[in-house]
């Protein structure tokens, strides 16, 4: 039966899809749903797309195994970075008229500082693909009879033909959809809970008050802001996001909505840190802590309840990997693949995205195939590259100074710091490290550009 309601349900995103396609006319329709959404459907859909396999299945493992230490990204970090991007992104790059994030580098700086951009950017989405890839083919394996590798493929079918269909409009109407579900899934195992015989007060007055603090054992202090840098800076940036403000009919609405969705995540993003903490008393031990919010609900919910729930988690994990295929595809097919090809044709534009689409979810699932663990694969997404993208995007959007050689700087210093101060160096907070670097090169940049532009003084 749960196989028959996924069949059912998967069914209903594609026909959602096919319909969408028909309204699709020009590469913007496809990329940004013409440019026309109202704030109600905007928050939703940030917080689907940011609601994704990390959130139900990594999060609430990890919390199981951690205690709160093993949460700080989810919902915390991210509902930050969600407010983040209202305060300082969203009504300046609805302004710009972009489509992508790497039109305003190519406006504010040149095309080879576009094109390095680009190629740091897409490396981290597809790596955050790879994990709600490997999420989606971990919840049909269990639900099924079939192996993860097999549901890997599945998941690959599925999802890359969706993401063909809809483009950003179909993604964002699935996503009011998606979003319920997952809304109504999170509250109805939690519900359940309560209602069983397990008693709230027993569970608070024998859980281990470690579990209640976000700092690891033996952890530092930069070790500690290093991981909370990750999630709110490191994502804020993600072209997933920027593409959903620039689809807002208006400033106002771009900026209005993420304030809304990071409550919006906060709350539901809440639930599965509490049936983390929960574990324990729940369902005792297990070898697999990923496995964990789908055992407990097999253990609590009727089969209905189950297949509910099941459409929950399918619904976090289809929203936000359509939304990474959306975005590697806007930043190559339109940043790269458009001019290189001078293509001027809106068919062929729209061609020309999906056939990305096709070769960004290939990727994705290779990746996906190589990685044993969703949240790790979420981590090195999160930072990868993504000091220089964060410091030059920020310095670039709300200063006029600094030009094509502290965007350089900046950008080469982000892409080489982390990856140093983590494995060599092995410095506490390689991420933080990385923004200082890439802050420190971006102003030397400037410094020098306005020194070389100093006319001569007359002999």
């Amino acid at each position: 039966m749960t196989l028959l309601f996924i069949s059912i349900y998967l069914s209903l995103q594609l026909i959602i899809a096919a319909i969408v396609s028909k309204r699709i006319k020009t590469e913007q329709d496809f990329f940004l749903a013409g440019r026309n959404l109202p704030m109600w459907l905007l928050s939703f859909s940030l917080f689907a797309t940011w609601f994704g396999a990390e959130t139900c299945i990594g999060t609430s493992g990890a919390v199981f195994k951690e205690g709160l230490s093993g949460s700080r990204a989810d919902p915390f970090g991210y509902s930050i970075c969600l407010f983040f991007l209202g305060l300082f992104l969203a009504k300046k790059l609805w302004t710009g008229g972009f489509t992508t994030l790497a039109d305003f580098y190519k406006k504010r700086f040149n095309n080879k500082i576009e094109k390095l951009a680009i190629l740091i950017m897409v490396p981290s989405t597809l790596l955050w693909g790879a994990a709600q890839m490997r999420a989606f083919g971990q919840i049909i394996s269990t639900m099924t009879d079939w192996d993860v590798g097999t549901a890997l493929w599945i998941s690959f079918a599925f999802v890359t033909t969706y993401t063909l269909l809809g483009g950003l409009l179909g993604d964002m109407i699935t996503d009011l959809i998606q979003g319920i579900m997952i809304a109504v899934g999170l509250c109805l195992i939690l519900f359940t809970i309560l209602q069983s015989d397990f008693s709230l007060y027993d569970w608070w007055q024998n859980l281990p008050k470690e579990k209640l603090n976000f700092q690891a054992s033996g952890e530092s202090f930069w070790q500690r802001m290093d991981r909370w840098s990750i999630p709110i800076f490191g994502s804020l940036i993600a072209q997933e996001l920027i593409s959903r403000v620039l689809s807002a009919r208006s400033p106002q609405v771009a900026q209005g909505a993420a304030y809304s969705s990071g409550v919006i995540y906060l709350i539901f993003g809440s639930i599965p840190v509490v049936l983390g903490l929960m574990g324990t008393e729940l369902i005792g031990e297990l070898n697999h802590h990923e496995d964990f919010i789908i055992k407990l609900a097999e253990k609590f919910l009727n089969p209905i309840g189950f297949i509910i729930f099941s459409g929950a988690l399918i619904s976090a994990i289809l929203a936000t990997i359509d939304s990474i295929l959306l975005s590697v595809s806007a930043l190559v097919s339109h940043n790269i693949a458009v001019p290189l090809f001078k293509i001027k044709n809106e068919k062929s534009k729209i061609l020309s995205a999906r056939v990305i689409v096709i070769l960004s979810a290939l990727i994705s699932v290779a990746i996906a195939f190589s990685s044993d663990s969703i949240y790790q694969l979420v981590e090195v997404a999160s930072s990868f590259g993504t000091a220089g993208i964060l410091v030059v995007t920020l310095l670039g959007l709300h200063f006029s100074w600094g030009g094509q050689l502290a965007a350089l700087l900046a950008l080469v210093f982000g892409l080489i710091t982390t990856p140093i101060a983590e494995h060599v160096l092995k410095l506490q907070a390689p991420f933080i490290t990385a923004i200082l670097a890439s802050l420190v090169a971006y102003l030397c940049g400037a410094l020098i550009t306005q020194y070389l532009s100093r006319p001569l003084a007359p002999s």
